[in-house]
């Protein structure tokens, strides 16, 4: 085995976005909002976005008195999922499906800076989305289903260098760097791209003024193949600083593993 893949093996990667909330209902409203394909397996709905990324949604686990999870409506989770498209209509197109869906409008859609076009929404299950074009003018016809061209998965932490350095030990290779403003990660071939930024930036740029300090309702998954990866991904986590913890009653693959990151992002390693 040469070191590159050595290294690809023994790396952490983004492989599925899980997304916590009332199940029945998350479900009807990615599918008018984003027509994903879609498919029902042990308690949970997977999402495939149209190819460039994979997400799970999953029933809110109870606390630990069985009274049900916090109310994370009105909050921010700490992270935003980018959905980026290729044009302003398909962007407008987004938004109008997730609002008549049930999302709260953040920010409409409009011009923004650098000649981009975007808007943001809460879906009903607390997410942050904000959907976006690089252009602010249209190339075509809006297709009646969007395709994204990117998503990414923005987390808002402390100290994004801190946090790179965090992910870099973990075998993550940075592709756009700016030191604390924003930095991002390469990500693999259909899979959601990771990001760092200062959170309460991160709350400012979607609408929300209050930063919070919680993450909720969201899971990172990596999947292994052999247990000594992962034994191996979460030894190395927690001597770069982060923390292991009890996995989710939801986790429904075999042998998971957990750890959240300095900032308190659960990830899910599971073979």
């Amino acid at each position: 085995m040469n070191e590159q893949t050595r290294r690809t093996q023994t790396s952490l990667a983004l492989d599925v976005v899980t997304l916590a909330g009332d199940l029945p209902a998350s479900t009807d409203f990615y599918a008018a909002a984003f027509s994903p394909l879609m498919n029902e397996s042990a308690g949970t709905v997977e999402l495939d976005m149209h190819g460039t990324g994979r997400f799970e949604l999953a029933p809110t686990p109870p606390d630990a008195d069985g009274t049900g999870a916090e109310d994370v409506s009105s909050q921010f989770p700490g992270y935003v999922v980018t959905y980026a498209l290729a044009q302003p209509s398909e962007v407008q197109a987004v938004m109008d499906a997730a609002a008549r869906a049930g999302a709260q409008v953040l920010k409409p859609a409009k011009k923004a800076l650098f000649g981009s076009f975007s808007g943001s929404f809460r879906a009903p299950d607390g997410s942050v989305w904000k959907v976006a074009a690089d252009s602010s003018k249209n190339k075509g016809e809006t297709p009646a289903v969007p395709r994204p061209t990117e998503i990414s998965i923005i987390l808002g932490v402390k100290d994004p260098k801190a946090s790179r350095t965090f992910y870099h030990a973990l075998g993550m290779t940075t592709d756009r760097d700016y030191g604390n403003k924003y930095i991002d990660f390469q990500p693999q071939q259909g899979m959601v791209r990771l990001c760092l930024m200062p959170r309460a930036v991160l709350a400012k740029d979607v609408g929300i003024d209050d930063p919070g300090n919680g993450a909720g309702g969201l899971s990172l998954n990596h999947r292994v193949e052999r247990r000594e990866v992962l034994h191996h991904l979460m030894t190395t986590a927690e001597s770069a600083g982060g923390s292991p913890v009890a996995p989710q009653e939801s986790a429904a693959d075999s042998d998971p593993s957990c750890f959240t990151d300095p900032d308190g992002f659960r990830w899910i390693l599971a073979t």
